[in-house]
């Protein structure tokens, strides 16, 4: 993920069902977990219900289920 320029600002988002607006014009969003900065032309995941971004799935999990989530856990 590409670290936003010095310049660049925050979007404010109102994440729905499938989709998300705009509010507050920005061009990249913070993960809930991890603090990365997301372009917003990468965001795939995200809550509604918490309204809140995340990096990738691994952290959806880790924000829904309250425990870190482990790539490899019942792949051996």
């Amino acid at each position: 993920m590409n670290t936003p320029s010095p310049d660049a600002k925050a979007a404010t988002l109102h994440y729905g069902d499938g989709e998300f607006a705009v509010i507050g014009a920005g061009s990249y969003v913070r993960c809930a977990v991890t603090q990365q900065a997301i372009p917003l032309s990468a965001l795939r995941y995200w809550s509604a219900e918490r309204q809140e971004a995340y990096v990738g799935p691994l952290q959806f999990l880790e924000a829904a289920t309250g425990r870190p989530a482990s790539p490899h856990k019942g792949r051996e």
